[in-house]
């Protein structure tokens, strides 16, 4: 009970992070939906929820060095709140885009909150060591994992309801001012949540500020090159092209399937459930070391589960009960996959966070949220460019999951040999850097 993750700093924290991620989730969700076959269907063409995606991750490849470079100079407390207030007028934006039917002004909003959420990214996760001990973290960090994948089943499910609600597929008349109302009560939320946090370390007010983007990122990888950091950064946000590719297809199971967005919805949370009680688990695992060994694990479960899914037969059911075989089939194994997902990230953050310079942690973060974010992209595009070569077959794209998942990991796991981070048998241990 003596921990720290127990008391109201992390606790705030945590609560702050989780209404920031179901606001996003909420407005990418409905956007999504909307640009599948809603309000906006058609407009971005085939594989449109790409471009959402592509405006969902530009902002933090273009804006983390600054949100880094911010979390050192100042309190990370005093980011926090600077951004959560940030997402009020946001969320208002984006009201009057969905109340007016206007995709655009909606696609503004989400870029603003993007821009908003890639200056809190840093901040939240270089608080995280000033909040908790070091023996703490990889708990900490499969806490807040666990709690931000919570938030993003809540936002999906929500975004679901919303989006049949605001646009509902027979037809009938919508209600216009429901998405901007819940997006907006999120946010007064999340900013009161940060009203709690204690007060933390001002950073180096001497800093020099540095407003080329990309120099930032060129310096930080160069200081990275001189140790395992940087694979274990890359090896990191290589995730997330995966998780990216993934996302998108889920929400294309009410055309694979025939179910509406709300169910759709569910499949994603059941992901969102799946990767919450993988990191949860990781965390506990871990215990009071950082495990790499679990990244392996992750990797494995990741390749099987990926293939399986695109092996199941779900287009095209003859009949009501085996669609319901294809989709409880279909559930179990998103379930698999999202749970190696924990086995996965968990360590790599605790070891992002562990070996970053106490310092500069903000600026290093910031870097490894920019190459996740970047990954993310590559994502959208790709998914973009492959979508109409798979027809009414979009989940054959987890073959294409696992192979990458699978030369991905040869890669990374073949680069951090010798270093005793993955085959290591006792874990990394604080407060001992090596």
């Amino acid at each position: 009970m003596s921990s720290k993750i127990l008391q109201r700093g992390f606790l705030s924290l945590l609560t702050a992070q989780f209404f920031g991620a179901m606001n996003d989730n909420v407005l990418k969700g409905i956007l999504t939906f909307m640009v599948i076959d809603g309000a906006w269907a058609g407009q971005l063409g085939a594989g449109g929820q790409g471009i959402v995606g592509i405006c969902f991750t530009i902002p933090f490849i273009l804006l983390s060095g600054y949100g880094g470079q911010l979390a050192d100079r100042f309190s990370k407390r005093d980011v926090t709140l600077w951004v959560k207030i940030a997402e009020i007028p946001i969320a208002i934006i984006a009201a009057v885009g969905f109340f007016t039917g206007n995709l655009w002004v909606t696609l503004l909003s989400l870029i603003a909150l993007t821009c908003q959420s890639s200056f809190f990214g840093p901040a939240k996760y270089g608080m995280i060591p000033e909040l908790v001990d070091d023996g703490d973290l990889s708990r900490a960090n499969g806490t807040i994992n666990m709690m931000t994948n919570v938030a993003v089943i809540v936002g999906t499910l929500v975004a679901g309801a919303v989006s049949d609600r605001y646009s509902p597929q027979a037809g009938a008349a919508g209600i216009a001012w429901l998405p901007g109302a819940a997006l907006t009560l999120i946010a007064v939320g999340g900013w009161i949540a940060a009203i709690f946090m204690p007060r933390l370390p001002v950073g180096d007010r001497k800093l020099k500020w540095d407003w080329n983007p990309v120099s930032t990122y060129v310096m930080t990888v160069r200081e990275m090159a001189e140790s395992r950091l940087l694979m274990v950064m890359m090896a990191w946000g290589y995730f997330y092209l995966l998780a990216g590719l993934a996302l998108f297809i889920v929400p294309e199971y009410t055309v694979v399937l025939g179910i509406n967005r709300a169910e759709a919805s569910a499949l994603m949370g059941v992901l969102g459930v799946a990767i919450g009680v993988g990191c949860a688990v990781a965390g506990l695992i871990s215990g009071h070391k950082i495990q790499p060994r679990l990244i392996p694990i992750g990797a494995g479960g990741l390749i099987v589960f990926f293939t399986l899914l695109g092996a199941v037969p779900t287009s095209k059911m003859p009949g009501a009960s085996m669609l319901d075989v294809a989709t409880s089939m279909t559930s179990f194994l998103i379930f698999g996959a999202g749970f190696f997902s924990g086995f996965y990230i968990v360590p790599l953050q605790a070891l992002l966070q562990y070996l970053s310079p106490d310092d500069e942690r903000g600026r290093f973060l910031g870097t490894a949220n920019a190459v996740s974010f970047t990954f993310m992209t590559v994502a959208a595009l790709l998914y973009w460019a492959i979508r109409p070569g798979f027809g009414d077959r979009p989940q054959h794209i987890f073959y294409i999951c696992a192979i990458l998942m699978a030369v991905g990991a040869a890669f990374f796991l073949w680069r951090l040999r010798g270093t005793g981070l993955v085959v290591g048998s006792d874990g990394v241990e604080p407060p001992s850097k090596a």
